[in-house]
């Protein structure tokens, strides 16, 4: 049987315009909301082009000491420059970054996948502890 864990593509986000990047703002304390921004391409813009997009970016977090994963949101781009007179001569595109706030009630790992229509899923992942 096949996994796909095995399709899922990941590097340095420094370097590699796919890899969803994740930004937890301050410091995360049990029961606390605490403000999270994802995006693609921070340091290495990617194109943003009807031929060449992000679709969307998922985040999940996995509980330290559970097994099962938490469904946290699903972040969809839907425009990306399309119109009738022709690819990328529409008037609004959508850029692939989301700020949401989240409150978490044990340690575990927060797991970011994006999806380029040309080059697949990406993942990432950040460490969430408590001080």
């Amino acid at each position: 049987m096949s996994s796909l864990g095995k399709y899922l593509q990941t590097d340095d986000w420094k370097k590699e315009k796919h890899v969803p990047v994740i930004e937890v703002i301050g410091q995360p304390q049990k029961g606390e909301t605490f403000a999270l921004q994802l995006s693609i391409g921070k340091e290495v813009p990617h194109p943003h082009t009807t031929e060449h997009h992000i679709r969307y970016i998922k985040l999940f977090f996995q509980p330290e000491g559970e097994q099962f994963t938490v469904h946290l949101g699903s972040y969809h781009f839907e425009a990306h420059g399309e119109s009738v007179e022709g690819p990328n001569e529409g008037s609004a595109k959508c850029e692939p970054k989301v700020a949401t706030d989240i409150t978490l009630e044990k340690p575990g790992t927060l797991l970011a996948l994006s999806y380029c229509n040309i080059h697949g899923l990406w993942e990432n992942a950040q460490e969430i502890n408590f001080s």
